[in-house]
């Protein structure tokens, strides 16, 4: 099951392979393909295949990045790839199919129960899987809600999925990046400077800020506010959403939303409100309101992701008031961004 290396074969022997495989439901769309459900003929398996568009060399890159990261992660709070089939025009990976759906749509369930603790536990979840992805020098750079799964309709287990962004530190190497949602997109990523296993652990530190308000930290009323106020990492705590909420989870999420010093996995998991709500320190506590969650997630299903095209005014904005328009800022970050929607 862990064996996803990339066959390379022929269009002709692509569909053959392929053809042990029913195609069933479209699943999802994205900037470098679509996931549809997939059923495999002789054994029934559920399974997910992720048909990249691969057309161009830049396309093929990028995708056989994905699969060969995919490769090295084994762990059972990330989505595993099964198979990977690579053809002239088209690569595809065959994933394990995760029917719970997304996270945050069904903690707004009437009824699911979300309390503190069940969030603690997610959160603790989470952890482990990224501190799996850490230790493998991994960081995947597009922690969001929608990319928290829920493996079953029932249960509370969940998996980490998408991987298209993640990337392999090297050592020596800086990276820096521009892509990101902007209520999840940690300040270094906004300042055009490196970037590193910490991005990641801001992206966490918003997730379950979300999970226990429903409402973002950053959230302005514009794309270009909510990165300034990124930026300068400036939230609080509303007294209302966060009246029922221990004092352990703020200083949890404090603690990932600095600028600076953030907790890498590893202390994440060892911090006092993770160990407050173990099996044997049971407390009562109070059922944690869902409207602000649905609101939260009927703003995010009509958001259009123009990240980039934001990214490239907020600058253009805050360069001009500060006088210092210049063909560097522009080549330094206008360029790389209006190339990327080009390409979009």
């Amino acid at each position: 099951i862990y064996c996803c290396s990339v066959e390379s074969i022929d269009r002709e022997e692509l569909e053959p392979s392929l053809n042990v495989f029913v195609l069933n439901v479209h699943i999802s769309r994205g900037k470098f393909g679509e996931v549809y459900r997939i059923t495999q003929k002789e054994t029934g398996q559920e399974c997910a295949g992720k048909f990249y568009r691969a057309r161009t060399m830049k396309e093929r890159k990028a995708a056989r990045k994905e699969i060969e990261l995919m490769n090295k992660l084994h762990h059972p709070k990330l989505v595993q790839c099964l198979a990977a089939y690579d053809s002239r025009s088209e690569m595809v990976m065959v994933m394990e199919y995760i029917a719970g759906g997304e996270l945050f749509e069904r903690i707004v369930d009437e009824n699911f129960e979300h309390t503190e603790p069940t969030s603690a536990r997610y959160m603790q979840q989470i952890l482990e899987g990224m501190q799996y992805v850490h230790k493998q020098n991994i960081i995947h750079l597009d922690l969001k809600p929608e990319n928290i799964v829920c493996v079953d309709t029932t249960g509370t287990r969940i998996k980490i999925i998408d991987f298209g962004l993640a990337t392999e530190l090297e050592e020596g190497k800086s990276l820096m990046v521009m892509h990101g949602t902007p209520e999840f997109v940690a300040p270094e990523v906004i300042g055009y400077e490196p970037v590193g296993l910490e991005t990641d652990m801001w992206s966490i530190g918003v997730i379950c800020f979300i999970l226990l308000s429903g409402e973002s930290p950053f959230q302005g009323n514009s794309d270009a506010e909510t990165l300034a106020l990124v930026t300068a990492a400036s939230y609080e705590f509303d007294p209302e959403s966060f009246e029922d909420i221990s004092d352990q989870a703020k200083d949890f999420i404090s603690s990932l939303l600095q600028k600076d010093r953030r907790l890498s996995c590893t202390e994440a998991l060892a911090h006092s409100w993770m160990a407050s709500f173990t099996p044997l320190n049971r407390r009562p506590t109070k059922s944690l309101n869902k409207e602000k969650m649905r609101h939260f997630l009927a703003k995010r299903k009509w958001k259009v992701p123009v990240f980039c095209l934001v990214f490239f005014l907020y600058f253009f904005k805050y360069s001009y008031q500060s006088s210092i328009i210049s063909m560097h800022v522009f080549k330094r970050f206008g360029q790389p961004i209006l190339f990327f929607l080009l390409n979009f």
